[in-house]
């Protein structure tokens, strides 16, 4: 089997493209795509135990080493969306629906937050592919860097890490689960209750661990995936397929993230799966660099760190010429 269009591409991306990938396949009985696939279900159940563990070493355990195992639970929880549920969407591990269904109840209740309903606001976001806005102000991706900026430029990171968190539309999400008509959205709604629920059983137990050590470490961690979030993309060219992401080649950071820092390669060709994304890469290496996609030596995470680092005047130039351009053609 082979894929040679880019889902979810921009309507403007209507070229035919003579790139081919073959797609992973596997005689396994369990699991969809490759046997490896059990190695990102499992960091999943291990993260659902350390979520549960937290609980109960809490009372036992002295503060400062709490501190620590939270620190390391908000990394978690970055390193799962990114890794295990990003690749969990584009290539379901399990051939059974409902074990991927149940799955997906893990990981809800493992990151505090509903998998379908990330599906859907992750396949909005390879529609829009980090868009700039219209004349209207809205992008097709709602997480896009440039919904909330000004001017044609990216948001401040900082806002962007620290805000997009409350700024999903559940309404909107529940909208787009419906019109699948495929059980998405009944699914994504026991997600939800069965996190909430775990979530207000330990609440019952014990209150102070809920608001005063829990809940920060939680937010933190969604706050690490949206700076994840923001450097997989600032930089990037929202007009060119090729280099709608930004990539990171690190080792050690793509083995905890799944090969997610591959990240131009994947916006490029969504379906690849993650044990094939090294040999993409240099499949279409010498596309990239005439295309000119970014890439930063770091994780994605410490993105501001980059001693190469766009400077944002530069993006609202850019983008000021790009939107004078698309006047004169009209």
């Amino acid at each position: 089997m082979y894929e040679s269009a880019a889902p979810g591409a921009s309507p403007h991306f209507m070229e035919p493209d003579p790139i081919r990938v073959e797609r992973v396949t596997t005689a396994s009985k369990i699991f969809a795509h490759t046997r490896w696939d059990a190695v990102p279900a499992l960091a999943s159940l291990f993260h659902l135990a350390y979520f549960l563990a937290l609980f109960f070493l809490y009372p036992r355990t002295p503060l400062w080493v709490m501190l620590i195992l939270g620190f390391v639970y908000a990394l978690m929880v970055n390193a799962n969306i990114n890794g295990i549920g990003h690749n969990f969407i584009h290539n379901p591990f399990f051939r059974s629906p409902l074990l991927n269904r149940l799955f997906g109840i893990v990981q809800s209740i493992a990151c505090c937050f509903s998998q379908t309903y990330y599906d859907a606001v992750h396949m909005q976001h390879h529609k829009g592919n980090a868009d700039r806005p219209d004349q209207t102000g809205e992008t097709i991706d709602w997480i896009s860097i440039y919904k909330h900026g000004h001017d044609g430029e990216a948001e401040n990171p900082w806002s962007y890490m620290f805000l997009s968190f409350f700024r999903d539309d559940v309404g909107a999400i529940r909208r787009e689960l419906r019109k699948r008509g495929n059980g998405d959205l009944l699914w994504g709604n026991l997600e939800l209750a069965a996190f909430a629920t775990t979530l207000f059983v330990m609440f019952l137990f014990n209150w102070r661990y809920m608001l005063f050590y829990f809940l920060p470490f939680f937010y933190l961690g969604h706050c690490f995936s949206y700076l994840n979030g923001y450097y997989r993309h600032y930089g990037a060219d929202p007009d060119k397929p090729m280099a709608w992401g930004v990539s990171s080649y690190g080792k050690i950071y793509n083995w905890l993230f799944f090969y997610n820092g591959y990240h131009a390669e994947h916006h490029f060709r969504p379906k690849v799966h993650w044990t094939k994304m090294e040999g993409f890469h240099r499949q279409i290496a010498d596309l990239q660099k005439r295309e000119g996609v970014r890439v930063i030596e770091r994780a994605h995470m410490l993105g501001f760190l980059d001693p190469n680092l766009p400077r944002r005047s530069k993006h609202r130039g850019g983008a000021t010429l790009s939107a004078a351009s698309a006047e004169l053609n009209k």
